[in-house]
């Protein structure tokens, strides 16, 4: 069985074919880091139209590194949302159309669904599992008991882990994106130089917010503002390195702090479960991972994560959600229609890091 899988929800366009295996027979990716760069941030129209300028060329490169023609193929899934709207709609109608040309069965992939299933292509994880699905665009605590069925304890009420790492970049002047190089200025901090608050710590639920957090780290950086001009800010590298520091800190302690609860939760309602994940963008960082392979061992789970090249967006997450969704019977008609909202647990209240209010 091959499903080929397309990403195009955001700044990459990637391509991969999966077999039932869990063998990644090709895949290929163009990244719009660069292109977005000099914005501190995704535009857009601009990563719609290098979609459309490249898909094309990685869906063939896909398939030549595969060494399969695309009638090979047994079915063709496409991250069909959430995401933004432009990037979401050519990877679908590129993949429609080769759904329509070669008979073929199209599979729309909810692109949470993507993070949610990848440790599951590169991992022993089993149904039901405990998953921090957290990134730029979302956050959010989900017990995962099989394909599409999903239960949300918790979410960001607010901004995502994701995108407040990007703003704490942004407002410190180091780049974009902003997860990689906080965590490696952080290295070189104090992470308990700066007291910053952990948000609904007491609020008694899972649920998650950054933005107060964010609002934290900018007044620690205008203090330092000279003659009270923000744009002129006497920050030297140590001062740099332990903002960072403090500031995933604090991150990793509001997921941590949310997790403990949410482990009660899927202990009582899934005692067979033995598995807790963490995928996304975010979960390519080194610290939290740590943080989160303690607490799994504290609580006797096994924790796992996608190899770091498959937390951020990608193709074969999306053909093996896809192939999963096939083996189920689980496909779609051609008039179906991309999403920029599509929340994982349809039950669940809308919330901006969820699926449900923002992409």
């Amino acid at each position: 069985m091959l499903v080929l899988g397309i990403e195009s929800s955001c700044d990459e366009t990637a391509a991969a074919i999966v077999n039932e295996k869990k063998e990644i027979l090709g895949e290929c990716l163009w990244t719009q880091i660069e292109d977005h760069k000099v914005f501190g941030g995704v535009v857009p129209e601009i990563a719609a139209r290098e979609h459309l300028e490249h898909i094309d060329e990685i869906i063939e490169h896909t398939l030549k590194k595969a060494n399969v023609k695309a009638e090979d193929i047994d079915a063709f899934a496409a991250s069909s949302g959430p995401g933004l709207i432009g990037g979401v709609v050519i990877g679908v109608m590129a993949t429609k159309a080769m759904a329509l040309a070669l008979n073929k069965p199209f599979i729309a992939v909810n692109h949470l669904e993507g993070h949610a299933l990848a440790p599951r292509l590169t991992g022993d994880v089993k149904y039901p599992y405990l998953l921090l699905l957290v990134s730029g665009g979302h956050c959010q605590i989900l017990i995962v008991r099989g394909v599409g069925d999903f239960e949300r304890l918790g979410t960001t009420i607010d901004d995502a882990a994701g995108e407040a790492f990007d703003k704490v970049s942004k407002m410190l002047n180091l780049g974009y994106p902003g997860g990689p190089i906080i965590e490696k200025m952080a290295e070189l901090g104090d992470e308990i130089r700066f007291v910053l608050p952990r948000p609904l710590t007491n609020s008694g639920d899972c649920n998650l917010s950054f933005s107060g957090l964010k609002t934290a780290v900018r007044k620690i950086i205008e203090s330092y503002a000279v003659d009270g001009n923000i744009e002129h800010v006497n920050l030297d590298k140590k001062d740099t390195a332990d903002i960072c520091a403090s500031f995933q800190l604090a991150v990793a302690d509001c997921l941590i702090h949310k997790l403990e609860k949410a482990i009660k939760i899927f202990k009582q309602e899934c005692p067979e479960g033995k598995d807790i994940v963490v995928s996304g963008g975010v979960a390519a960082n080194s610290y939290l991972r740590k943080k989160m392979a303690a607490l799994a061992e504290k609580e006797g789970l096994i924790f796992s994560a996608p190899p770091i090249r498959f937390c951020t967006d990608n193709g074969v997450m999306i053909a093996w959600a896809g192939l999963e969704r096939f083996q189920k019977g689980y496909t779609n008609e051609l008039d179906f229609k991309p999403r920029p909202r599509w929340p994982l647990d349809e039950n669940a209240p809308k919330a901006a890091g969820a699926g449900g209010v923002k992409a």
